[in-house]
C-alpha cells in the first residue's frame, strides 16, 4: 500500500511542470467528461422520445447546416487561443488583455451583421424542401431556423471564456462549463416530456439557451475573479491587434469550413438520398463509438495550449516524449474498439430500445473512422498548437472539393456504409499526413510547406 501511495503521489509530483498541469486536467477531465458522455447518452433517447425518429432526424439535420455559420467566426477563437497563450507563457499581459477585448468585439459585429442577414434571408427559404421534410412543417421550421441560428451566434460569442480558459491550460475547467450546458438541456428537455407535448421549437429553445446561459454566467464569475485582469473592456479594444489574430485565425477558419464541408455535409447527404430516418441511424451509431473519441479527447486537449507554450520556449524533447505516449494510449484504444463493436446490438437496444436498428456493418465502419479521426487528432492538436497549419490547410481544400460527389455516389451505392466509407479515406489521409508533419517538426527537420 505504501508503495502504490508513492506511485500515485509521483504520478502528480514528478516531471515537468507542464506534463504534472496536463496530468491533473485529464484526470479531472475523466470525470467530467464521464458525466458529459452520461448526458449525452441520455438525451438521444429521450429527444426521440420527446419528438420521434423522423423529427429527432431533421432536428440533426438542421443543427448541422445552422452549424455551417459558424465559420464565420473566421478562425478567431483559435487564433485568440494561440495568441493568448503565447502572451501569457512571454508575461505580456497588457497584450494578452487587448487580444481578449479585441476579440469579443469583432465577434459582436461579425454575428450581429450574419444574424441580420439571415434573419433577411429567412423569409423566403423553404425548410420543408431542404430538409425533405412534410410541407405541412414548413413554418414551423422556418421558426426553428432561426431559434437554432440565434442561439448559435449567441453561443460563439459568449463561449470565448471557454477559450480563454483552455489556453490557460485548463480544459478540464472548460469542460466543465460545456457539461453544465448540457445537463442544463437535459433537465429542461426532461421537464418538457412531463409538462408539454413534444415540438421542435421548443426542443430548440432548450437545447439552444441552457450552454448560453452557463457562459454568461461563467463569464461574470471569472472576468470578477481569476481572470479579471484579462477582463474585455471598450478602452483595451485595439482593432490593429486583428490581423494579428487573423494572420493565423484564418488558417483556422479555413481549416473549419473545410471540415465543415467533409463532416457536417454528411447529415444532409443521407438525408437527401436515404431520407432523415437514416440521419438518426447514423449518429446512433457516430454517438456510441464517439465514447472512444471523447475518452481520447479528454487526454489530448491539455496538449494543444502546452505544445503552444513548449514550441514557444524549443523544448523539443518534452514534444517527442509527450507524442510518443500519446502513441501507446491510442494503440489501446483499438480492443476497446472491437468490444464496442460486439457489444453494439446489446448496447443500442439497452440505449434506445427497439425503435431504431443499427446494422452491424454500420458499426464496423463506423468503429473503424472514429479509431482513424483520433489518429489524426492526436498528431494534429500539437500542430495547432505550433501554429503550423497551413499544409492541413491545403489538405482540407484539396479533400474538399471532391468529397461531397463521392459522398453522394457512395451513399447512393453503398448506403451508410458507402458514406461512412468516404469519411474513412479522409480520416485516413489526414492521419498519414500530419503524422509525417508533427516528425519533422519535432526534430527540426521541416523545411517548406512542412514549417509554415
Amino acid at each position: 500500500m505504501n508503495l502504490l501511495k508513492k506511485q500515485i503521489l509521483g504520478f502528480f509530483t514528478k516531471g515537468h511542470e507542464r506534463t504534472l498541469l496536463a496530468k491533473k486536467n485529464i484526470i479531472a477531465s475523466f470525470g467530467i467528461k464521464g458525466i458529459s458522455i452520461a448526458i449525452n447518452l441520455a438525451l438521444v433517447p429521450l429527444t426521440i422520445n420527446y419528438v420521434n425518429p423522423t423529427q429527432y432526424g431533421i432536428w440533426l439535420t438542421l443543427s448541422s447546416i445552422v452549424a455551417w455559420f459558424s465559420f464565420f467566426d473566421i478562425g478567431f477563437g483559435n487564433g485568440l487561443r494561440n495568441r493568448f497563450a503565447e502572451s501569457k507563457a512571454h508575461g505580456d499581459v497588457e497584450k494578452a488583455r487587448i487580444y481578449v477585448s479585441t476579440t469579443y468585439a469583432i465577434l459582436t459585429l461579425i454575428f450581429l451583421c450574419v444574424w441580420l442577414v439571415f434573419f433577411t434571408t429567412n423569409f423566403f427559404i423553404d425548410w420543408s424542401k431542404i430538409l425533405n421534410a412534410p410541407k405541412e412543417l414548413a413554418q414551423e421550421l422556418s421558426t426553428l431556423s432561426l431559434i437554432v441560428f440565434s442561439f448559435l451566434c449567441l453561443r460563439i460569442i459568449f463561449q470565448t471564456i471557454n477559450t480563454i480558459i483552455v489556453a490557460d491550460q485548463k480544459p478540464a475547467l472548460a469542460g466543465f462549463l460545456n457539461m453544465a450546458g448540457q445537463l442544463l438541456g437535459v433537465i429542461i428537455i426532461f421537464i418538457l416530456t412531463r409538462t408539454t407535448q413534444g415540438t421542435l421549437i421548443n426542443l430548440g429553445l432548450a437545447l439552444g439557451v441552457s450552454p448560453i446561459f452557463i457562459f454568461i454566467i461563467s463569464s461574470f464569475i471569472f472576468y470578477n475573479g481569476k481572470y479579471k485582469e484579462f477582463a474585455p473592456s471598450l478602452k483595451n479594444i485595439d482593432f490593429s491587434f486583428a490581423r494579428d489574430i487573423m494572420n493565423l485565425g484564418v488558417k483556422f477558419f479555413l481549416i473549419q469550413f473545410g471540415a465543415i464541408v467533409l463532416f457536417q455535409t454528411t447529415n444532409i447527404v443521407i438525408t437527401k438520398v436515404l431520407g432523415p430516418e437514416k440521419v438518426t441511424v447514423y449518429n446512433i451509431a457516430y454517438k456510441y463509438f464517439s465514447v472512444m473519441s471523447m475518452l481520447f479527447y479528454i487526454i489530448l486537449s491539455p496538449f494543444w495550449s502546452a505544445f503552444t507554450e513548449a514550441y514557444a520556449k524549443q523544448e523539443y524533447n518534452w514534444m517527442k516524449n509527450s507524442i510518443e505516449k500519446l502513441k501507446k494510449i491510442w494503440l489501446l484504444s483499438i480492443p476497446l474498439g472491437l468490444i464496442m463493436v460486439l457489444l453494439a446490438n446489446f448496447a443500442y437496444k439497452l440505449w434506445i430500445g427497439n425503435v431504431i436498428n443499427v446494422p452491424i456493418s454500420v458499426s464496423i465502419a463506423m468503429a473503424i473512422l472514429i479509431l482513424l479521426s483520433m489518429r489524426f487528432n492526436l498528431f494534429i492538436l500539437p500542430i495547432n498548437g505550433m501554429g503550423k497549419i497551413r499544409l492541413q490547410l491545403y489538405v482540407n481544400i484539396a479533400i474538399s472539393l471532391v468529397y461531397i460527389p463521392m459522398a453522394i455516389y457512395s451513399c447512393k451505392w453503398y448506403g451508410l456504409e458507402g458514406i461512412i466509407g468516404a469519411n474513412i479515406l479522409v480520416a485516413a489521409i489526414h492521419a498519414v499526413i500530419s503524422q509525417k508533419q508533427i516528425t519533422r517538426l519535432m526534430t527540426t527537420k521541416a523545411t517548406g510547406i512542412w514549417n509554415k
